[in-house]
């Protein structure tokens, strides 16, 4: 059976770019501090050398770069995405969710205005790299 699936809202511009600042201003003040450490003296774990946002179509997302220091290490980096915001459509409005440790997403915060989002990603343990 066919069902209509109406297509996913366009983010605006101006949005985007008020998204990007906000974001980027949380993640240089408290998540970088927070999270991005001096590499370890025991270099056989891998380690966070970098937090940073991106948007893909309607979804904005928190990003953590890790270093994997071993020898036997199929890369040297990779990248973990850990929180996501979905656009909805309606102005400044966005569905929050964590990365879950099986890789599915999990959406916790339906329907957050950008700030509540953000206030959310800081203070929650969810949303952690």
């Amino acid at each position: 059976m066919w069902i209509y699936v109406p297509p996913k809202p366009k983010v605006p511009e101006k949005l985007k770019i008020e998204t990007t600042q906000k974001a980027a201003e949380l993640v240089e003040k408290v998540l970088k501090p927070m999270h991005v450490k001096p590499p370890p003296r025991n270099m056989q774990f891998n380690y966070v050398v970098d937090i940073y946002t991106k948007w893909y179509r309607h979804y904005f997302y928190f990003c953590s770069k890790y270093r994997c220091p071993s020898p036997d290490a199929f890369s040297p980096f990779f990248e973990h995405k850990f929180a996501r915001m979905e656009y909805l459509g309606r102005t400044k409005r966005f569905n929050l969710s964590f990365m879950r440790h099986t890789g599915e997403w999990i959406e916790i915060y339906p329907d957050l205005s950008l700030d509540k989002c953000l206030a959310a990603i800081k203070d929650d343990p969810y949303f952690q790299p």
